[in-house]
């Protein structure tokens, strides 16, 4: 197996080529970027050093795993689409993981801890983990003072962002992003135990801001001498 993991969901623009070997996973190459905008610019050059620096070609790779956040639209939707169309391209399966998973891998905690990253529209998602490879529990979406930490350390880039309301130091939040590393040895954990992977599909915790607009409404218009006014 040789799997190539990359996820767009946060302001990094991660990717990794990773294979399994006897004590666990082996990570032959990775790199990420912080810029929130310019997914769509960096991931595939990205995605070909990597896959270079891991001395192979596209062709080699079995299978592809990518974030499927949650994180903001217009980054996410870049990672998935790269998946899906790379996957069909090399005839290859493609499978998701939580963006958050990935960033709590890459803490190597032993104990429970909360992982954050920004929502946008003052708001966090979340969730609680008993270990570094443990979530517990739905991720969620809040405001970061109603976040149940339980008094748990809280990292991520929205615990660096709400350090104040967290009550901790900003520095305390690292890992802020995901790596590819991390979210790659999720993935090939997994796929090795035969354990379950989400569908390569955006995880939406709320719903969009564009609605479909409902049925245009009735207007009187003035009454015309001799008229009945009809809208």
């Amino acid at each position: 197996m040789l799997l190539l993991a990359f996820d767009t969901a946060t302001p990094a623009v991660t990717a990794a080529v990773c294979e399994p070997v006897h004590d666990g996973v082996r990570v032959r190459a990775a790199l990420s970027s912080i810029d929130a905008r310019r997914h769509g610019e960096l991931l595939a050059p990205g995605i070909r050093t990597v896959v270079a620096e891991a001395g192979a070609a596209l062709a080699d790779i079995t299978h592809i795993a990518v974030g499927i956040g949650p994180g903001p639209y217009t980054g996410l939707r870049v990672g998935l689409a790269t998946g899906h169309a790379l996957a069909e391209a090399l005839g290859v399966p493609c499978v998701g993981v939580a963006t958050l998973d990935a960033v709590a891998l890459a803490s190597g905690r032993a104990t429970p801890f909360v992982a954050a990253t920004d929502a946008r529209r003052k708001e966090v998602f979340w969730a609680r983990y008993d270990d570094a490879a443990t979530r517990v529990g739905d991720i969620a979406v809040d405001r970061p003072a109603d976040v149940d930490t339980r008094g748990l350390p809280v990292i991520g880039h929205g615990a660096r962002m709400y350090a104040d309301v967290f009550g901790q130091d900003p520095d305390a939040a690292e890992p802020l992003h995901p790596s590819a590393a991390a979210l790659g040895e999720v993935a090939v954990r997994a796929l090795v135990n035969g354990s379950e992977l989400p569908e390569p599909r955006p995880l939406y915790l709320r719903r969009p801001d564009a609605q479909v607009p409902g049925a245009p409404k009735r207007v009187r218009r003035p009454l015309a001498p001799g008229g009945t006014g009809a809208a």
